[in-house]
């Protein structure tokens, strides 16, 4: 009896999940072609129902059929480059996931590309971070209603779990599953804009020191305001500097922000749709506009 789930690419998120499902008697495969990440996952896996393998070939043959397969490499070339590794050993009905942040044109491409082998392709989109994935992370997956069937079993019992129900369920057809994550990306790009700017009029014009602000974000984060980002913005006042004794981390982050492009692609949706997104497209222009220039820094 093979593996009753594959995982293609063993860093924190894929390792995390696999960790999940086997604290549910899942029993699971890892693959990846760096061994000391294969070593990570067995040391961390203890006595649970956890193998490795050391090719893709060895990988999918120890898995049960249908298999279920979820990749979680860098979006981009390498998903297509894992595809075609993975594909002469994978046969009709088996379940491929791309659990990135694809974006949603390069999933229906690659669905296109498998219907014809039988393959159901299924794009993803996992939220929670590193700790979602270990204990309970919120999954939108995509794809056929053939495909989901296979993996809802699964899905349900290493989702977080709320009154409601697990925190997954299965979007649409197509790349639902990645459109679905890159929307609520581009909410979160909103939602840190307007928290960044809130803490920069306290900061800047009325001069709130650093407890003030985690006095003021703290009881935001106790009202109907009440989420993770408002949590961890009050809990960042609170944090010291370990590299500078006496100071506060806050202090020495640069006024910058980085992005992967879920953001840009939810406004560039929203704009071919006629679908009015304001907030989301400032707060993306504000990650391509250079900090500004303070005390001649």
């Amino acid at each position: 009896m093979g593996a009753a789930f594959g995982m293609i690419g063993l860093g924190t998120m894929g390792r995390n999940l696999l960790l999940n499902m086997a604290d549910h008697g899942i029993s699971v495969c890892g693959y990846d072609r760096n061994p000391a990440q294969q070593k990570l996952l067995l040391e961390l896996a203890a006595d649970k129902p956890v193998t490795v393998a050391d090719s893709m070939k060895t990988f999918i043959e120890s898995l049960e059929k249908p298999r279920r397969i979820m990749m979680l490499v860098p979006a981009g070339k390498i998903v297509d480059m894992v595809m075609e590794e993975a594909k002469p050993f994978l046969s009709a009905g088996d379940v491929l996931i791309d659990g990135g942040n694809s974006h949603y044109i390069d999933t229906d491409r690659r669905i296109e590309a498998l219907k014809p082998t039988g393959i159901h392709f299924t794009g993803m989109g996992v939220s929670g971070g590193e700790d979602g994935a270990r204990f309970g992370p919120s999954m939108m997956p995509g794809g056929s209603a053939e495909g989901y069937a296979e993996l809802k079993p699964i899905l349900e019992k290493i989702a977080a779990q709320t009154e409601d129900g697990p925190c997954v369920c299965h979007t649409g057809t197509g790349s639902a599953g990645h459109y679905t994550k890159m929307v609520h990306n581009g909410i979160e790009y909103a939602i840190m804009q307007l928290i960044s700017e809130v803490y920069g009029v306290l900061k800047n014009v009325y001069g709130y020191s650093n407890d003030e602000l985690h006095q003021v974000f703290d009881q935001w984060n106790k009202g109907a305001s009440a989420s993770f980002l408002l949590e961890i913005t009050a809990n960042i006042f609170k944090q010291a500097d370990p590299m500078l004794p006496g100071s506060q981390l806050i202090d020495q982050i640069l006024d910058r922000a980085a992005m992967k492009g879920t953001g840009m692609w939810t406004s560039a949706s929203a704009l071919e749709l006629h679908v009015p997104l304001s907030i989301i497209d400032e707060a993306v222009a504000a990650r391509i506009f250079p900090p500004l220039n303070r005390k001649g820094k």
